[in-house]
Formats: structure tokens, sequence, C-alpha cells
């Protein structure tokens, strides 16, 4: 079988195109071709091989070592198209070099060896882009056939991540109205003006804080889990055999831990709305002589049902981004345990990060709107 038909590599300006099937069988004529290949004069090369339909163990170690090779005449290189399956294989042999021309000290784990000047793999938004994407349409397929959600592994996460979160989640935000209350009552003291401890309370916790607390606290909780557990099933190969019995991870793992919160973060921000306002009412009897009555008498008049709608409203939104985040970092852990903690803590504060993103754009949008 000819190489030129089946199986090519080739130089076109600074990129090095791969084709065909990287594998033993062609490894003799790819050695060949490579050493009469003329790599590229620029100093940035790209090495496109989204056009390799197959690659064994063989296959990609001769990419690491061609790609090696590049970096040591100074090149800076960086492999475009690789394909998940194919990325896996080439890390592995990166990994397995590394260990092989590591001192002594760096194999048994004293020393950190030096982090590698080649980039394999696609850029971290292109596979977040794709992984939310490939979620997107799997989310979209299980609300046209309810019947594929697995429901009973969602029920097991509403369990774990929303009937156990109860006790520290009222807890919080117990406090955070009793704090709040607290602090707004030595101000409104001054002026008279105790029964506005009420307005204070309310929308503040209503509209922002209770489902910003709840969903930190979610995303420390819960999304850290979802992380740890993925990357364990990834580093102990239980992801490898659910692709070979046929199951999307998409939909055994990410799928139920996303309706799960979707359905759970609401919930939880209606409980924590009643416990961190009972805590303003405790605050506002003892320090304000506003009574229960009094108070409940001026939440109904000055706290409308909007503040407490928009509030609802972003919660499922929280939701999905806790979701979603602790599942791609467990996803991106190729190395061992100390691999696990530190996608695990990125997962974290990537979540919160993000919820508090989307709070500030929600809370400029709505004002925009006046609402």
């Amino acid at each position: 079988m000819p190489v030129d038909q089946q199986t090519i590599i080739a130089v076109n300006g600074n990129v090095v195109q791969c084709r065909g099937a990287w594998t033993l069988s062609n490894l003799n004529d790819l050695e060949r071709r490579i050493e009469r290949l003329r790599w590229p004069e620029d100093q940035e090369v790209i090495c496109d091989v989204g056009e390799v339909t197959a690659m064994d163990t063989g296959g990609a170690l001769l990419l690491h070592r061609s790609l090696d090779r590049l970096a040591r005449l100074g090149k800076v290189v960086s492999v475009r198209g690789l394909k998940p399956e194919f990325a896996e294989l080439v890390r592995l042999v990166q990994a397995k070099a590394r260990l092989n021309h590591a001192s002594p000290a760096q194999q048994a784990g004293w020393e950190k060896p030096p982090l590698p000047s080649v980039a394999v793999g696609r850029d971290a938004v292109v596979r977040a882009l794709a992984f939310l994407g490939e979620t997107t349409v799997a989310i979209g397929r299980s609300l046209l056939r309810p019947r594929s959600i697995r429901w009973k592994a969602m029920l097991r996460v509403v369990e774990l991540d929303g009937v156990r979160a109860l006790p520290i989640t009222g807890l919080l935000t117990f406090l955070v109205g009793v704090v709040i209350a607290y602090q707004g009552a030595e101000q409104l003291r001054k002026f008279g003006t105790n029964i506005f401890i009420v307005d204070l309370v309310g929308i503040s916790l209503l509209r922002e804080i209770a489902p910003l607390i709840v969903a930190i606290l979610i995303a420390g909780r819960s999304g850290s889990a979802y992380a740890a557990e993925i990357g364990t099933m990834k580093v102990t190969e239980e992801l490898d055999a659910v692709r070979t019995l046929g199951i999307s991870p998409i939909n055994l793992l990410v799928l139920p831990r996303t309706f799960a919160l979707v359905l759970t973060l609401p919930l939880l921000t209606v409980y924590a709305d009643i416990l961190g306002v009972f805590g303003g009412m405790l605050i506002a009897a003892g320090q304000l002589n506003v009574s229960f009555t009094e108070f409940l008498d001026r939440f109904e008049e000055a706290v409308a049902v909007r503040h407490l709608l928009i509030g609802l409203a972003k919660a499922p939104f929280f939701a999905i981004i806790i979701a979603l985040v602790g599942c791609y970092q467990g996803f991106q852990i190729r190395g061992g345990v100390d691999d696990v903690g530190r996608h695990t803590t990125i997962s974290v504060v990537q979540s919160i990060f993000l919820v508090i993103v989307f709070d500030a754009v929600c809370s400029v949008v709505t004002s925009w709107w006046d609402l």
C-alpha cells in the first residue's frame, strides 16, 4: 500500500500535515518519509493531524518523537485537530517518555520534571466549547425523550445535593439574615426608621444574597464532588469501560447531575429565603422592637413578588454553571490523585467566579429594565 495514497506527512508553509493511518503497519514508510522531510523554517510550527484516521501506540510514539525533534530545534510546536481518542494515547506516550528520561529523583516523585515545551491538544477554550455543545445536544435529546433520562441516578443526586444540604444551607442563610438585620439596626435606630429593617432584609435576601449564598455553598459542596468523582473514574479507567460498553459518559454522569441541580437549587433558594428572613425577624424584634406581626405586615407591603421571582429565576442558571463546570473539570483530569485534587479546586474557583459574574450581569440587566 503506497504511503503517498494512504498515509501522508507533508509540509505546507509552517504547517506539517499528517493524514491517514499512523499505525505499526505503516511505521517504516512513515519513518523514511519523515527522515526525508524538510521541516519548516518558521519559529512557530503547527502540526495538523485532523485527517489522521487511525493511530496506535507506534504511531503515537512516532508523532511524539517528531514533535520532540522540532522542539529540540528551538521550534514552538502546537498540535491541531487531534481527536480525543488519539490525544489520550499521545499523552500516555509522552508521560512514559518523560518518565524514562527523568532523573531518579523525578522518577521517585521527589523532584518535578520540567514543563514540556510542546502543547498537545486543542486550546482549553475550544475543549470547553466542545463539551458545552455536546452537553447541550444531549440535554435537548433527553428533553425530547424523557424516558432516556436516568431518573434513579437523578433522584439520588437530588438526595445527596439537595436534602443533605438543607442543614448547612439553612444555618448559613439564617446567620446571614441575622447579620444583615443586626448591622442595619445600628444605622436605622439613629434615624428612628426601625420599620425599614423589613425592606433591607427582605429585598436583599430574596433578590440577591440568598440565591448567591446557596449557589456558592453548592459549588463548594457538590461541584467539587462532581469533579472528584468523574476524575477518579477516569484515573481508574472506569470511563474507558463505560465507553467500551457503548454508553455515553455525558448521558451517564453529566445529565443526571445537571437536571438534579436545576431542580434542587430553586427549592434550596426558597428554603434559604425563609430562614434568612426569619433570622432578620428575630433581630428586628430584639433590637428594634418590631414585632413579628408588624414585620410580616410591612413585608407584604414593601417586598414585591418580583424580588422573589428574580432570585428564583437565577437559581437554575447557577445550577447549570455549577454542574457543567464540575463535570468538565472532572473530564479534564489526566494524571493521578494529585491531578484530581488540582482540578477539584479549579472547579470550585471557576464555578464561584462564573456564578458571581452571571449574578452581576443579571443585576445590570434588571436595573436597565427597572425590575
